[in-house]
């Protein structure tokens, strides 16, 4: 149950009629994570029931919610400094990237659909041999002495620690725009790589050695622990060392950082000039990015969400404030697309949305930001072209 003075502070807030006094009492109350549930299902009933009493019609619902999200999403987008728009745009990222943003794609679909680009996920044994890996296929990995050193399930590639081995021998996987792919190493370490990866690693880890494997693209590792065998990333310029933890490194060509979040235990990075020289380099904390200027060379960190850099591993991307031009590299790695913005003034403009990219299409995430977010595009063949 509510209060009346909260529940009159809700009708009001839909009516845009609430004065800076109850959006202060509302925006305080709507920090409870319970209050937070109440109030988007307050919002949906309200929804729901208001507009079907008076218009039996669901496509004129479904314009009006439009409208709605049309309106607050000026408050948030141009981030008024009054009070009211302030608090309002607290309240509008709720709605906005829940309830109301799935109602306007499950209502509609877009008619327009882009023509499919096919690519296919490789592995490169250590003798050169490229084969190819079906995501549906189950099939043993054979070294060049015959031997069987893993098997590959679906979109899984498993490792075997059984063959042992004085000399490195490297394969490579190498994951294209639209899919992902997981591994595990012969130390039981787990990779899972996003779409645009590649990630070079020994088929058998020797001895006396480190554990290293060479990483271009985004990875999220659950490293197995051996502290006589410290596990090194080298991501170009950047190593990330570790004993045994979780973290996602993201280190495409194409960006100007590199970036590391921890998510468990704890792990060093160092350039690889500190690397070379034996330093230390900066250790990075749990909750933490580590961030790897690659025109400066150097390296900072700061607190974070880190879900919101690990969902990609469950099919889940999140935007948080994200520059359009962020948005735009992230969709075409997903969705294995590409997208020319004719629109620069979007470039550094910020968006808040989640996409389920294993349920959503690229043409509803373009639906979505056109009628949410008033991005026009048009699709030509393979490409989308952003006006």
């Amino acid at each position: 149950m509510i209060s009346s003075a909260i529940e009159n502070s809700i009708i009001k807030y839909i009516s845009r009629s609430a004065t800076i006094e109850e959006l202060d009492m509302l925006s305080e109350w709507i920090k409870v994570p319970s209050n937070r549930q109440i109030f988007k299902e307050y919002v949906k009933t309200h929804y729901i029931i208001t507009y079907s009493i008076n218009d039996a019609n669901p496509d004129k619902i479904v314009e009006h919610l439009i409208k709605e999200i049309k309106k607050q999403k000026k408050i948030s987008h141009y981030r008024k400094l009054k009070s009211y728009y302030k608090y309002a745009a607290i309240l509008i990222l709720l709605l906005g990237t829940g309830y109301l943003s799935h109602q306007i794609l499950i209502k509609t679909k877009p008619d327009t659909v882009l023509a499919s680009k096919e690519n296919n996920i490789t592995l490169q044994l250590s003798d050169g041999t490229i084969k190819i890996i079906s995501e549906t296929g189950n099939t043993k990995i054979i070294d060049s002495t015959g031997n069987v050193v893993g098997e590959q399930k679906g979109s899984k590639l498993t490792y075997t620690n059984q063959v042992s081995s004085t000399k490195l021998h490297y394969n490579t996987v190498t994951v294209p725009y639209g899919k992902r792919f997981s591994i595990v190493l012969s130390d039981q370490t787990q990779v899972f790589l996003n779409s645009g990866s590649s990630i070079k690693y020994p088929v058998t880890f020797v001895k006396d050695k480190n554990r290293k494997v060479f990483l271009d693209g985004e990875a999220f590792f659950e490293v197995t622990e051996d502290k006589t065998h410290p596990f090194i990333v080298s991501a170009n310029e950047l190593n990330v060392k570790v004993l045994g933890t979780k973290f996602n490194v993201i280190n495409y060509p194409e960006d100007d950082h590199t970036e590391v979040i921890l998510v468990d235990g704890s792990v060093n990075l160092n350039t690889q000039e500190q690397y070379l020289e034996g330093k230390k380099g900066m250790t990075l904390k749990p909750g933490y990015k580590g961030n790897f200027d690659k025109s400066e060379k150097t390296i900072s960190d700061h607190k974070v969400n880190t879900k919101i850099y690990t969902s990609w591993i469950t099919g889940n991307i999140i935007f948080r404030n994200a520059p359009f031009e962020n948005i735009i590299k992230k969709l075409e790695r997903h969705y294995n697309v590409t997208i020319i913005n004719n629109n620069k003034k979007l470039d550094h403009e910020t968006f808040n949305a989640n996409i389920k990219v294993d349920e959503e299409s690229i043409e509803d995430v373009l639906y979505y930001f056109n009628k949410v977010y008033q991005i026009n595009y048009n699709i030509v063949s393979d490409k989308i072209v952003i006006n």
